[in-house]
C-alpha cells in the first residue's frame, strides 16, 4: 500500500457520519461499549457493530472484551490527533455555526468549549489558557515549535510528574494541538497528558458529562497560585 492509499483508507474510515460520531465520542480517552456508542450515535446495535469492526480493522480503534461486553477506545494518540484535526476543520465546529436548539444542547456545548479532554490532555478555553500561562512563565518555549524549558521541568517535577520518564517515552514530549473551539493551540504530547492526569489526581479538575471537565474550587485556587490562571 502506498502512502496515498493509506491516506485514502484513513479518510474513508471517517467518511461516514456514524463512524465519525463514534470517534468523536471516544475523544474523551475512555473505553465505551458498543451499545453505549450505538445509543450515542442513534443507530442499531447491529449497525454499530459493523462500523466498529471496520474502525478496528483500519487501526483507528482498539478493542477488548470482558464477558459479553465489547469495549472500544481510540487506538492511541495518533488516532486521536487525526480525529481532532479533522474536527478543527469541520464547518459545524466553527464559532459561527448554527447554535444548539435546546437548553441541554446549549449547556453541553458551553461545557465542552470551556474545558474538556482531547483524548488524554486538556482542551477548550482551559487548555488554551493553560498553554498561554506556561508560555508566560517560560515553562515552555515556542520559539521553534514547542519545547519544555528547565523552569518547566522543575515545575512538573514539583507536581510529582516524572519528566525523565516522559523524555524516555517514544511519544513526543510536547506537541501543539489545534483546538477546534478556540481555533488556537493547546498542549498535547507526554507533558500535556501528564498535566491532565496530575490535575485529576489532585482533584483540581473533575470529569463532568462526556468529555467535559469542571475545575473544582481547590483547582481554581491552585491554578491561580501556580500559574496566575483565572478560570473564566
Amino acid at each position: 500500500m502506498t502512502a496515498a492509499d493509506d491516506v485514502a483508507a484513513r479518510a474513508a474510515l471517517l467518511g461516514d457520519p456514524t463512524r465519525a460520531a463514534f470517534c468523536l465520542a471516544l475523544l474523551d480517552g475512555r473505553a465505551w461499549t458498543a451499545g453505549e456508542l450505538a445509543r450515542a450515535a442513534g443507530v442499531s446495535a447491529s449497525t454499530a457493530s459493523e462500523h466498529l469492526d471496520r474502525l478496528v480493522r483500519g487501526g483507528l480503534l482498539a478493542e477488548e472484551r470482558q464477558g459479553r461486553h465489547r469495549y472500544v477506545r481510540l487506538a492511541g494518540p495518533d488516532a486521536a490527533l487525526l480525529v481532532e484535526v479533522l474536527a478543527a476543520g469541520a464547518p459545524n465546529a466553527a464559532p459561527n455555526a448554527a447554535p444548539p436548539d435546546s437548553y441541554a444542547a446549549v449547556r453541553a456545548s458551553a461545557g465542552l468549549a470551556a474545558a474538556r479532554t482531547c483524548y488524554d490532555h486538556l482542551a477548550g478555553r482551559l487548555g488554551v489558557d493553560l498553554l498561554d500561562a506556561l508560555d508566560h512563565r517560560d515553562y515552555v518555549s515556542r520559539a521553534d515549535g514547542i519545547a519544555l524549558t528547565a523552569l518547566g521541568a522543575d515545575w512538573l517535577e514539583a507536581l510529582g510528574i516524572d519528566v525523565g520518564g516522559i523524555r524516555r517515552s517514544s511519544r513526543p514530549v510536547m506537541r501543539l494541538c489545534l483546538d477546534w473551539t478556540e481555533r488556537r493551540s493547546h498542549l498535547a504530547g507526554g507533558v500535556g497528558a501528564a498535566i491532565a492526569a496530575a490535575f485529576l489526581e489532585r482533584d483540581w479538575i473533575r470529569r463532568a458529562d462526556g468529555r467535559a471537565i469542571r475545575v473544582t474550587d481547590a483547582g481554581s485556587t491552585a491554578l491561580q497560585r501556580q500559574l496566575g490562571l483565572s478560570i473564566r
